[in-house]
């Protein structure tokens, strides 16, 4: 199975916002959307990747420096002062182990799919882990036919 085949059984929504977009709007999204990650995008190219891991390593950071003393509101933030500048990105015809590879060694748990500037998708750990399950599911229901309609020995 390869990246598109993930982007196709996903489906083909996704969510982008601007360097200039404010965290709290992302926030909001994310949550309202029940997403880990959003898409930056700038004048049509890929500028980078925000994912709660970015959004809770900011509000981390904050809370440290408030105890510290006066800090700039969180509400100020933009997903420019944030987000991943440098996603790793995957093509579309990336094989679904390389995938799985990928994203243990860069720890990156979204992964845009480009077909050169053209940005395809986003696939998650959790569509990984689905095309995964349904892919061993239609090897078990193949190999429990094969096994079934074994020839007789005669």
């Amino acid at each position: 199975m390869q990246a598109s085949e993930v982007l196709r059984v996903k489906g083909n929504t996704l969510f982008t916002v601007s360097p200039a977009t404010m965290l709290s709007d992302c926030v909001i999204t994310m949550a309202e959307h029940d997403i880990g990650s959003l898409v930056v995008m700038d004048r049509g190219r890929l500028a980078g990747m925000l994912t709660f891991r970015e959004v809770l390593q900011v509000l981390a950071r904050r809370q440290l420096e408030h105890r510290a003393g006066p800090t700039r509101p969180v509400a100020e933030i933009v997903v420019a002062d944030i987000m991943k500048t440098d996603p790793f990105v995957v093509s579309p015809s990336m094989d679904l182990n390389e995938l799985r590879r990928v994203m243990l060694e860069t720890r990156q748990r979204y992964l845009p799919v480009m077909d050169g500037d053209t940005l395809l998708g986003v696939i998650s750990f959790h569509d990984v882990a689905r095309a995964v399950l349904e892919e061993q599911g239609f090897e078990n229901r193949m190999l429990k036919a094969y096994i079934r309609d074994w020839p007789a020995e005669g």
